[in-house]
């Protein structure tokens, strides 16, 4: 009775004060909502429910914005202040210039770089410029609103607040922000897999100080088109963020309603989490879902009608221009035969005990000046020749308005119109499903408009080998004819419109898995785009053929259901292992003597190997015996032999899901890899037997935690990255996998029907008691039913109802 009488009472509090928060109007419009702020400031009202999971209640966007702000500063202050440090160019002047930079925001290795690169973005107003646009190039009414009140939102929390988190307490650097800060995390985020990944090259490229040797054309000094393929996988194909996700058509589920699982994969610390919220303003949004730290809007979710998540995408992001320079002058390029010259941003930046630091960096037409690629392939500025880089989304800030468009859809068509009238995401792939039984996939991102036609007319010697094989066009900056153009339905000149955007509507299930368009639904290719989009006709990954595999079989099964999703989540399969462990095995078996020679030289026993291989259940589940074992034995087998050579029957574009097949056990390097796996185990304390979750494993609150799942290279669904100590010897905890997971449909009820998971927990305070409650969840391969409905809000026997507000 007590506790009935504790959730009357709560349930009550929470009504009389949600609704004292309210619009005297039931369903404000869109624009009395944004007009009419209240005059006693900035306000919301947030109920916390199970996991410390908030739901925001809001009258109009500029509130929303206040409580979200608030709430993410509670749970992550010291990770979002760390950003800002680094959105600010500060880092070199709290952390020291050569201390490893925040990873979160660039690929900058030190925080000088990072520094150099950031305050030159808010020294040249870049922010300023786009804020200044009308939508949809600028932001719309309502994410300026959200920006200006997360910003208040979160400083209204430092004012009221003292963080407990040892990572920051105390700390001079944790400052209150502005919308310019908010709006900047939005501009980094987008451009991170374009100028963000090339900060290093932007900041230190010098003009020659002399005169340019013979022989040293432009055929003689571009690197080879191998040696730029192999860094453009360095550069996109990039370990620290992935994902997967499924929907289903009506006609596969059991009730004709759509089905969607959202399975990202981004790191567990730093300014790459996300985190969880709902946001509602009544009559006019209500949206559950995950939101990447520092951002106002929910970036993956749901609400009444749809569900959506996003996937990274196989489209290379920039492009780059090869520019013929004046001879007497190298930091003057030619366009038709007339000169142009670079744009001198110079940049001082503050450093910690020591002088300051001044570089120049130099930009053109195109965008920046780099010099190579990555520390391999040297893109070498000589006194005649130089390369600039061209990234669409570094003036990009519509992923926030493209995102409040999901969270308003009613069908999977609203997606889509989102997608068309925004044009805001920037290297994602996106995958929804509605109440009515639709599913879609389109991989309408925000690309160079590099045409096949373009790239065959305009490219350099190098660049028509590397764009057929990478994606990567380097194009002749020299020749106005070469500039990119314009589509009549894009937002804007130099990329591509809606019209072109890989799109599969309505299929049966529409799967990705970080692999290109092509094979979306092995029943139904995508084809027709342009190789930036990515390729069609080639070998698949293990994670997308086995992720077909799955989720085809499901489809074809039919009467599925969200728990259905949640399995799916946690087969833990492993594609790799059911193709070759059986031939591995039976390999061992026949060594002489059980004996392999490592690449040492030294013989090396493995029948004990031989049979844990054949027992091994194929899982990567916490108690599977033998998993360790296959996973190190696969790096070590990809590492020794070529890909060619691994397989009997090779790949064939006629059957992509089910080809190549037939491990080649006579490969040379498969018994050296076999003896050194051993080896490497045995020296590190690890049983060959040993369950996969006494070794991969993350420690939250003194406690232990083991963690399923594997790598994405063994075709695991379930992503979990786990690293290994090559000095040590043995793992340490996982720092990357699985992070918003969410199982998404629709019954007869208003209320969606929605399991999710935070695998590394809302909070990374060690203080808060949010801090790992999910993961234990994710350890025990456990979900949190999403309370949605106010029905459920109200009910929730952890319900905590806290109003904020702006003091002025």
């Amino acid at each position: 009775m007590r506790s009935r009488l504790r959730r009357l009472v709560l349930g009550a509090t929470a009504l009389f004060t949600a609704a004292s928060a309210l619009p005297a109007a039931a369903a404000p419009s869109q624009g009395r909502a944004e007009q009419h702020p209240s005059r006693d400031g900035l306000s919301a009202v947030i109920r916390y429910t199970e996991y410390g999971i908030p739901h925001i209640l809001a009258k109009n966007y500029a509130d929303l914005g206040f409580g979200t702000g608030w709430a993410q500063a509670a749970d992550e202050v010291c990770t979002l202040a760390d950003g800002f440090v680094t959105l600010r160019g500060e880092r070199s002047r709290y952390f020291g210039a050569d201390t490893a930079a925040d990873g979160a925001l660039s690929g900058a290795r030190t925080n000088l770089a990072s520094d150099l690169y950031f305050r030159g973005v808010r020294e040249s107003r870049t922010v300023e410029k786009v804020l200044a646009e009308p939508a949809p190039v600028g932001p719309s009414r309502e994410v300026r609103g959200m920006m200006r009140g997360w910003a208040a939102g979160y400083n209204a929390w430092l004012k009221k607040n003292k963080t407990t988190d040892p990572a920051c307490a105390g700390a001079s650097w944790v400052r209150p922000v502005t919308e310019l800060d908010v709006a900047a995390r939005g501009l980094a985020i987008a451009s991170i897999s374009g100028e963000g990944r090339f900060v290093d090259t932007i900041t230190t490229a010098k003009p020659p100080t002399g005169a340019t040797t013979a022989g040293s054309g432009p055929s003689a000094r571009e690197p080879g088109a191998k040696a730029v393929a192999k860094a453009a996988d360095e550069l996109w194909g990039d370990p620290g963020m992935g994902s997967n996700a499924v929907a289903f058509r009506g006609d596969t589920t059991a009730n004709g309603s759509g089905l969607l699982l959202g399975n990202p994969h981004y790191p567990w610390e730093g300014g790459r989490r996300f985190w969880q919220s709902q946001q509602t303003i009544p009559g006019e949004l209500n949206v559950s879902g995950g939101s990447l730290l520092g951002t106002p809007a929910i970036s993956i979710g749901f609400n009444a009608q749809v569900a959506w998540s996003h996937t990274v995408s196989t489209g290379v992001p920039a492009s780059f221009h090869r520019l013929n320079l004046d001879p007497a002058d190298p930091t003057t390029y030619l366009v038709d035969g007339k000169p142009e010259r670079m744009r001198k941003r110079t940049v001082t930046v503050a450093v910690k005990d020591g002088t300051p630091v001044t570089r120049t960096q130099w930009w053109t037409r195109y965008g920046p000046v780099v010099t190579s690629l990555n520390s391999q392939v040297p893109l070498p500025w000589t006194s005649t020749t130089a390369y600039a880089l061209y990234d669409p989304n570094a003036s990009n800030l519509r992923f926030s308005d493209t995102s409040l468009g999901f969270s308003k859809a009613k069908s999977t068509d609203d997606v889509l119109a989102s997608l068309a009238r925004h044009q805001g995401i920037p290297w994602v792939n996106t995958i929804a499903a509605d109440r009515a039984g639709h599913s879609l996939y389109t991989q309408s991102q925000v690309l160079p408009r590099i045409t096949d036609g373009l790239a065959e007319r305009c490219s350099t010697e190098l660049g028509r080998t590397t764009y057929p094989a990478s994606g990567i066009a380097i194009l002749d900056g020299s020749r106005g004819d070469c500039a990119l153009g314009s589509d009549p339905d894009a937002v804007g000149p130099g990329i591509f419109g809606p019209a072109r955007m890989p799109t599969l509507k309505n299929a049966p299930y529409v799967e990705n898995s970080n692999g290109t368009a092509w094979m979306t639904n092995a029943d139904r290719p995508i084809t027709g785009y342009e190789r930036v989009f990515g390729t069609v006709g080639t070998q698949l990954g293990l994670r997308t053929r086995g992720g077909i595999e799955d989720v085809a079989a499901m489809a074809d099964k039919g009467r599925l259901t969200v728990r259905d999703l949640q399995r799916q989540q946690f087969a833990n399969r492993v594609p790799a292992g059911d193709l070759a462990a059986e031939d591995v095995a039976r390999a061992c078996a026949t060594l002489p003597g059980g004996t392999a020679t490592g690449s040492d030289g030294k013989p090396v026993g493995v029948s004990e190997a031989c049979g844990v291989l054949k027992a091994w259940d194929r899982t990567m589940d916490t108690g599977s015996r033998g998993a360790l074992l296959f996973d190190r034995f696969w790096r070590r087998l990809e590492q020794v032999v070529p890909p060619g050579q691994l397989w009997k029957m090779p790949f064939s574009a006629a059957d992509p899901v089910r080809t190549p097949n037939t491990l080649n056990t006579d490969a040379p390097g498969l018994a050296t890899a076999l003896a050194d796996t051993v080896t490497e185990l045995r020296a590190a304390g690890i049983a060959l037997d040993a369950p996969l979750g006494a070794h991969q494993f993350v420690v939250r609150d003194g406690e232990r935690l083991p963690v399923p799942g594997g790598a994405g290279q063994l075709g695991v669904w379930n992503v979990i990255q786990p690293t290994w100590d090559a000095a040590g010897g043995g793992y340490t905890e996982v720092p990357f996998g699985s992070s918003h997971l969410q199982a998404v449909g629709w019954d007869g009820s208003r209320c969606p029907v929605a399991r999710t998971l935070l695998t590394y927990s809302q909070s990374s305070n060690p203080e808060s008691p949010h801090f790992a409650d999910q993961t234990r969840l994710f350890s025990g391969e456990k979900w949190v039913t999403s309370r949605f409905c106010e029905k459920d809000i109200l009910s929730s026997p952890k319900l905590k109802v806290v109003r904020v507000h702006e003091r002025r």
